[in-house]
C-alpha cells in the first residue's frame, strides 16, 4: 500500500512537470489517501500487538 502511495506521488510529480495538472492533482489525491489509510492501519495493528503483548505476559 505504501508503495502504491509512494508511486502515485511520483507520478503526479512528473505530471506537474509536464504540464498535465488534472493528473497530478488526481495523483497526489490518491498518493495523500492511500498514505494516510497506510498510517492508520498502522497504527490500529500496532495497538493490536501492544494489546496481544501485555495479555500473554500476564
Amino acid at each position: 500500500m505504501l508503495q502504491l502511495a509512494l508511486l502515485f506521488l511520483v507520478v503526479g510529480i512528473i505530471a506537474g512537470l509536464l504540464g498535465f495538472t488534472s493528473i497530478a492533482g488526481a495523483s497526489f489525491a490518491i498518493a495523500k489517501f492511500l498514505a494516510g489509510l497506510f498510517l492508520l492501519l498502522f497504527v490500529v495493528f500496532l495497538i493490536l500487538a501492544i494489546a496481544g503483548v501485555r495479555k500473554v505476559l500476564r
